[in-house]
């Protein structure tokens, strides 16, 4: 999907730049100024895009500040539903308790950047400090490196500004809704400013029994130079998030696995949608970010610039979770079922240190003109993995049936209580800890054959390594990968602001992040390729497309058709025998539309179709004599979390001068569940069923700086589950909900 216009000027003209009469941004601008007034600059922020967004052959989404600030967007996960083709996977398999997007049917949790460096560490993300989020869809290693191969999301951080500026939003609502934050810019001299960004934040999650969060959040950039040739900027960003941790609900398979009786279609336990299975007096979930980042900017003249960015940060994913699909099959007593709860730990802190070095700019051979980018990365990332010993000395009384081990943590399968007592001990075990190191050199051009015709082309070589220490404290081989990828697009404009496009581009996935959203050490194969360290998986897209920007660049349109193949994943393909052969096909078409239709009329949103496939998968092997070799019953299904169908649109009108009315449609179709991105859902074929969401959005300005913004999430509080993973548990969107918010803008 396509939000771009035309190209701007330098990052050093537009910092300088001031508008005679400073309009305040309104709802229906949708982006086209910023909170200040100022023209909106709706390109990636990545200077690796060497064209315009029309003139750049890939489906791209860039998700503007107006928007995230119409839907009431108050994480990652709210914000990207805006963006069709997404889909999120649920913590399970694994995986931590985080942030894992599905982009193309591809899990990209590894593939989230803040302003262009990788966010590394188990996250749930907050949006009070974006400007804006973009999204590039399919293989995408030219510009990222190591990657899944279904594309990425660059978060891109507001920015100190020359000019003096006060935003404050204050929201309350259902569910115990408060929502605080404050954006405010001081002008420094001449060439100089000051901004910082506050978030407070807490409230229940609507439609969960006992779901609750808070969260507390700093940023702050300190910019120098602004307007002039040279420019730095530091920046500090600090969030701490609490929240009860949610797995949902479980499967049919609770009452005694996959051959026990169904009660739907989709294999999900038959219970209220608010049915909570966790403790209180025992589960929590912290999320703590750290980090500190200079750029530094230079431009020599008009068409050549350097700039450096170096940026450390610490995060932290901790705890206690209570998952219903373990603690064994659930038994029936007295014609009551009962169970007994399942635990799953994590303690993971994430350090990170990163440097990119860019020039970038323009030049001409003769005819032909070059807007190109070169670089440089280098990362050093630590991260360490434990779980906790959570030892339960006292608590809710289990059956005579369940009382094998700990006689406690026992509740009614049907109708759980999260208030049990419980009291106990959690002991951190051993840890063990991997050091990955990354290298890479990187080249992009545009190049302007005529007017008509354009080239663009990519190249990026990584050198990936990872080595750790085990659990016992033993040392793990390190191993590395060298890797080069590319992307190669040709581009015809039949006028200047359209353009039709064909494209290739690769992917490489090392074996230490293809089955997860984290580094791990090894890379080994299996069984006879224990001794041989594995190839990365590859990922290969074809696709071509159209964008136009129409009405003096206020509606940007978007269609693309695509064809994405993973291959090289290891999987069995005999009784013993392993081998990397194990294939995946997603086909799909993209339909993208941003801007005005009417002075008054906005829209936002798209449609993708995707057409997915497992084509190669895992044998399995039955126990003999004699041993018989079972082809995978998977093959030829849909991947996991890739729905066929997506849609999405939000549009508002501005009925009168004050008031502007609109609101949200959001429709997935059916999705099976399942670990990893693999095919969905087992044997069991569970699935999340197919949803249809309606938002609603109104705002009144009480004055030119005031205004009154009201959001209801989910108007027909239609209860779905949102995704599976096809083994464990689903988890059920949020309920209904309602909140209301004074925004003043000085």
């Amino acid at each position: 999907m396509l939000v771009a216009a035309p190209a701007v000027a330098a990052d050093a003209a537009e910092a300088g730049a001031t508008v005679a009469a400073v309009e305040q941004q309104q709802p229906t601008n949708l982006g086209t100024v910023d909170v200040n007034g100022h023209a909106q600059r709706r390109e990636p922020q990545s200077s690796k895009y060497v064209a315009p967004l029309v003139d750049t052959p890939r489906a791209v989404t860039v998700i503007p500040q107006q928007v995230i600030e119409q839907i009431g967007a108050t994480s990652l996960q709210d914000l990207l539903r805006t963006s069709p083709g997404i889909t999120f996977g649920a913590g399970e398999g694994g995986q931590p308790l985080a942030d894992r997007p599905f982009i193309r049917g591809q899990a990209s949790g590894n593939n989230i950047f803040v302003d262009g460096i990788r966010d590394t560490g188990g996250q749930q993300r907050e949006v009070f400090n974006l400007e804006q989020v973009e999204v590039i869809k399919g293989p995408d290693s030219v510009y990222s490196g190591r990657g899944s191969g279904g594309g990425s999301i660059n978060l891109s951080s507001k920015s100190p500004k020359l000019t003096d500026f006060t935003n404050v939003s204050l929201g309350g609502g259902t569910d115990s809704y408060w929502r605080g934050t404050i954006d405010q810019n001081w002008r420094i001299g001449e060439t100089a400013g000051f901004r910082i960004n506050i978030l407070s934040a807490s409230g229940d999650v609507a439609g969960r029994n006992a779901v609750d969060y808070d969260k507390f959040g700093v940023a702050a950039a300190l910019g120098v130079g602004l307007g002039t040739d040279t420019t730095a900027t530091l920046s500090f960003n600090y969030l701490d998030s609490n929240q009860m941790p949610d797995y949902g609900i479980p499967l049919y398979t609770k009452r005694g696995g996959a051959t026990a009786p169904r009660e739907n279609a989709q294999g999900v336990l038959d219970v209220p949608y608010d049915t909570f299975y966790g403790l209180t007096a025992r589960d929590y979930l912290n999320n703590t970010v750290k980090s500190a980042t200079l750029k530094l900017e230079h431009r020599f003249s008009p068409n050549l610039a350097i700039r450096n960015t170096t940026r450390y940060s610490e995060t932290l994913n901790d705890y206690v979770v209570t998952n219903p699909g373990d603690g064994g099959n659930a038994v029936l007593v007295n014609g009551v079922w009962w169970m007994k709860r399942g635990l799953k730990s994590r303690w993971n802190p994430a350090d990170t240190t990163a440097n990119v070095t860019e020039l970038f700019g323009t030049f001409n051979t003769g005819a032909i003109k070059h807007s190109f980018d070169v670089g440089a990365e280098f990362t050093h990332e630590i991260n360490k993995n434990a779980s906790w010993t959570v030892t339960t000395t006292s608590g809710s009384s289990c059956p005579t049936q369940l009382q094998t081990g700990v006689p406690y943590d026992c509740t009614l399968l049907y109708n759980p209580n999260p208030s049990d007592p419980w009291t106990g001990t959690k002991v951190l075990g051993a840890v063990t800890k991997n050091s990955t190191t990354t290298k890479s050199v990187f080249a992009f051009d545009s190049i302007e054959l005529t007017e008509r015709w354009l080239l663009n082309l990519g190249v990026r070589w990584d050198e990936y390594a990872v080595g750790g220490v085990d659990s016992t404290g033993k040392l793990v081989a390190k191993n590395s990968w060298d890797f080069v990828n590319y992307q190669a697009g040709l581009v015809y404009k039949p006028t200047p602001n359209t353009s039709v496009y064909a494209s290739w581009a690769t992917s490489s996935t090392p074996p230490t992040i293809s089955a997860g959203d984290q580094n791990n050490s090894g890379g080994n194969g299996t069984g006879n390729l224990l001794t041989e360290v594995l190839d990365p998986e590859d990922t290969t897209s074809y696709e071509i497309g159209a964008k136009a920007s129409l009405f003096r660049d206020q509606l940007q349109l978007s269609v693309a058709a695509f064809h994405l193949t993973r291959k090289n994943a290891q999987i069995q393909i005999d009784d013993g025998v392993y081998a990397q052969a194990g294939e995946v096909e997603v086909k799909g078409v993209e339909l993208g539309v941003s801007g005005n239709i009417t002075p008054k009329w906005q829209v936002f949103g798209g449609y993708t179709f995707q057409d997915s496939e497992l084509v190669k998968g895992a044998v399995s092997v039955l126990a003999g004599p004699p041993r018989v070799v079972v082809p995978n019953p998977l093959v030829g299904l849909e991947l996991a979390n890739t729905p066929k169908h997506n849609v999405s649109l939000f549009s508002t009108y501005k009925v009168t001068s004050r008031f502007t009315a609109g609101g949200g449609v959001y429709y997935v179709s059916r999705s099976n569940g399942g670990n990893q991105g693999g095919a969905g859902g087992g044997a069991n074929g569970v699935y999340a069923p197919a949803y249809t969401r309606v938002d609603a959005f109104a705002s009144y300005a009480l004055t030119d700086r005031a205004a009154l913004q009201l959001n209801v999430q989910n108007v027909g509080d239609e209860r779905y589950i949102i995704r599976t993973n096809g083994v464990h548990h689903a988890d059920p969107a949020p309920g209904r909900s309602a909140t209301l918010a004074l925004n003043l803008r000085f």
